[in-house]
C-alpha cells in the first residue's frame, strides 16, 4: 500500500494576507496556533524570515519532545512561506536527513485571505514498512498523513480564531 506523502487543508480568515504572512513567516509566532510547536529560535527575532535563513523549532507531542533545524525555502510577502526540516533530535537537531517540508500559501480574497497549510513527507528513502511502523508508534496508531491532517486543521482553526479576535 502506497503511503500518502502530502496533506493540505485551507481556511478563510478575515484578515489581510500581508498581515497573516508576516506573522507566519516569523516562526517564533507558531506556538500561538500549532498543537505541537512550542517555540522557535532564530537570529531574526520579530521579523519574517527570508529564503536561506535557518531556525530551530521546539516541539511536544504528549511526553515526547524534540528539536528541529529548518531552512526557509520560500518567503514571498503576502503569498507564501515554506521551509524544510533538515535535522531533528530529542534535545538538539543532530540527526541529519530528509524529514518533512511545510508551506503556507496566502490567497487574497478581497477582505479575507485563504490560508493553505501543506505538509510533505520527505522520508522517501524510507521503506514503506519502516515508515508504517514508525508512524504508528509516534502517532499512537495513525499514519503521519492522517495525524498531520488533524494537526493542520487544528492549526488553521486556531489561526482563524486568533486573527479574527475570537481567542
Amino acid at each position: 500500500m502506497a503511503r500518502t506523502m502530502q496533506v493540505s487543508d485551507s481556511i478563510e480568515i478575515k484578515a489581510d494576507a500581508e498581515v497573516i504572512w508576516s506573522q507566519v513567516a516569523d516562526p517564533t509566532q507558531m506556538p500561538r496556533w500549532s498543537p505541537e510547536n512550542t517555540g522557535a529560535g532564530t537570529t531574526a527575532i520579530g521579523r519574517p524570515l527570508q529564503v536561506g535563513e535557518v531556525f530551530d523549532g521546539t516541539n511536544r507531542r504528549g511526553r515526547a519532545t524534540w528539536v528541529t533545524e529548518c531552512v526557509v525555502t520560500d518567503s514571498t510577502p503576502g503569498r507564501r512561506f515554506a521551509f524544510t526540516v533538515r535535522k531533528i533530535g530529542p534535545r538538539s537537531p543532530s540527526l541529519e536527513g530528509a524529514n518533512a517540508s511545510w508551506s503556507y500559501d496566502f490567497e487574497d480574497l478581497g477582505g479575507s485571505t485563504r490560508v493553505t497549510e501543506t505538509w510533505h513527507d520527505d522520508r522517501q528513502a524510507w521503506p514503506g514498512w519502516a515508515a508504517w511502523v514508525f508512524d504508528r508508534i509516534v502517532t499512537k496508531g495513525r499514519s503521519f498523513a492522517d495525524f498531520q491532517r488533524l494537526n493542520i486543521r487544528k492549526t488553521l482553526t486556531t489561526m482563524k480564531d486568533d486573527f479574527e479576535g475570537r481567542r
